[in-house]
């Protein structure tokens, strides 16, 4: 019977372990974005809310693709790290097009204006969905 449960602990250290990189990356989201999420949040600005969420799916989504076709758990972390940078760098391409367009991506959540929340969460988890494909070998 007690083989039905060998797997337990690999279970448990990628659980915690994707835990630990999606806690890690919401924190770091949240620090690196000029606009303040949580505070936000609190305020109730859907925009921020959102974006945030968008986010948040678009580094989950292709986290879980590293977990579900890595050959290792070294493998997992290191393909984890990735989705956290390609989400990073994707808040930031965003912002520095709208910028070039004479428009704050920051400003325009803060304001909340729902439409640029609503943008920002679509091409995260577009992108998001993009790099889990990518991650499919």
């Amino acid at each position: 019977m007690l083989h039905y449960l060998q797997g337990l602990p690999y279970f448990i250290a990628y659980l915690v372990a994707a835990i630990i990189l999606l806690v890690a990356f919401m924190y770091c989201y949240s620090r690196i974005t000029p606009h303040h999420e949580w505070q936000l949040i609190r305020e109730g600005n859907a925009a921020a809310a959102t974006a945030y969420g968008g986010s948040i799916l678009g580094f989950t989504i292709p986290l879980y693709s590293a977990m579900a076709n890595s050959i290792s758990f070294v493998d997992f972390i290191l393909w984890g790290v990735v989705a956290f940078i390609v989400q990073l760098a994707t808040f930031f391409g965003v912002k520095l097009f709208l910028r070039k367009q004479g428009e704050s991506l920051s400003q325009h959540i803060t304001e909340g204006h729902q439409a640029y929340g609503i943008l920002m969460a679509s091409i995260a988890a577009a992108v998001g969905l993009l790099n889990a494909a990518s991650m499919t070998w």
